[in-house]
């Protein structure tokens, strides 16, 4: 039976994050004018004055606390989730999941059209419940405490909890990690699931398979820049969590900086010379680094990559798949490359702006393509 949950941080909580800005020691700057050695010392420092002394927590708390939080224990572990009940009686249940560094905060301008258009100018017939829960490890959900809360576990959990809040027919929606759960939850017959939509598609080309448009050879030339240039995050994060939480875990500037620096790559903020904040206000990308410091999760969210990495590979996905591909994805694929994890690709969307944090960088977009595959199998 799931509890209600309110987010409540206790003041002391914040002060002791004001007191070790202010404390921060920070390195010297970069040698260069860019964000080719990591996220700038000037604009870091910005950040944290701002997250000190203008931040305001306890409105985004209220503001929060306005959505519908649950506590639902899963396989023995709590997981935090967002649930937004439609006013449409006939309503489909929608499970959408984030990845890393993200959190619910994703999805905070979606719930809403996606839950009740009639109240944002859509058609009531595409309402969803839309239930948004924090992955292990991240959030407000609980830490594992054992090995063992890799992708298909996750996956399961999913499954379960959607049983659990009485839905037996429903859909999956998911990003970066979210699009692994939700491609492991298509991979399962007999959940109550009856399609996926994801925007980030596992699929990628096998050795010496070559491209055959210019789609093809943009996806190539993303993954080729990814593991040269983005990739190394998660090697450390695969590899060695927990050395790299005592770090992050200590100092909210490092965490920050950790964070914000993905939200520069992986965007759609204007690149080679783009800011993250072209892409997501100031306040929403803190908003979203609060939710790891308050936890303590640097190192629980990072551990899903030694759980995960080499650990997974997907099965087939048996349920109607929906791709919305957005330019600035950082491993996007093609329809024909993901073919062998998505047999049934009924819907496939080259979007014209966006990056990888899709849901927070064009709602509209991503409110739309959802709308509209899922539309098809009510």
């Amino acid at each position: 039976m799931a509890q209600p949950f309110t987010i409540s941080v206790p003041d002391e909580v914040l002060e002791d994050l004001r007191r070790r800005l202010a404390r921060t020691r920070w390195p010297e700057a970069e040698t260069v004018d860019d964000w080719s050695q990591g996220a700038p010392l000037s604009y870091v420092q910005e950040v944290c004055r701002y997250w000190a002394e203008d931040y305001d927590w306890r409105a985004t708390e209220a503001s929060l606390n306005e959505l519908d939080h649950e506590i639902e224990t899963v396989d023995g572990l709590d997981i935090h989730l967002v649930h937004a009940r439609s006013p449409e009686p006939d309503a489909l249940p929608l499970v959408i999941t984030h990845g890393w560094p993200g959190s619910f905060v994703e999805f905070l301008d979606v719930i809403g059209p996606l839950s009740d258009p009639r109240a944002n100018g859509g058609d009531p017939g595409d309402a969803f419940h839309v239930i948004c829960p924090s992955l292990p490890g991240f959030g407000f959900s609980g830490k594992p405490e054992r090995a063992g809360w890799g992708i298909d576990r996750v996956a399961d959990a999913w499954i379960s909890l959607m049983g659990s809040l009485g839905y037996d027919r429903w859909g999956a929606q998911g990003g970066d990690w979210g699009s692994a759960v939700t491609t492991a939850i298509g991979g399962r017959t007999g959940s109550g699931c009856i399609g996926i939509h994801v925007n980030m598609p596992r699929g990628r080309p096998g050795p010496g398979d070559e491209p055959v448009d210019d789609v093809e050879r943009n996806v190539l030339a993303a993954l080729a820049h990814y593991q040269e240039w983005d990739s190394g995050y998660s090697k450390q994060q695969a590899t060695r969590p927990q050395t790299l939480g005592y770090g992050l875990t200590d100092s909210p500037a490092g965490q920050a900086a950790w964070i914000l620096e993905k939200f520069w790559a992986w965007t759609d903020c204007g690149h080679p010379d783009g800011h993250p904040e072209n892409a997501i206000p100031r306040d929403r990308l803190l908003d979203n680094i609060m939710l790891y410091w308050l936890n303590a999760a640097a190192t629980s969210s990072a551990r899903l990559y030694w759980e995960s990495f080499g650990r997974h590979q997907p099965d087939p996905v048996v349920v109607p798949t929906g791709v919305a591909a957005f330019p600035k994805e950082i491993l996007p694929s093609s329809p024909r490359w993901s073919a062998s994890v998505y047999p049934d690709i009924r819907r496939w969307t080259e979007m014209e702006r966006g990056g990888h944090f899709a849901a927070m960088e064009q709602p509209e977009l991503f409110v739309d393509d959802v709308r509209a595959f899922f539309r098809e199998l009510r």
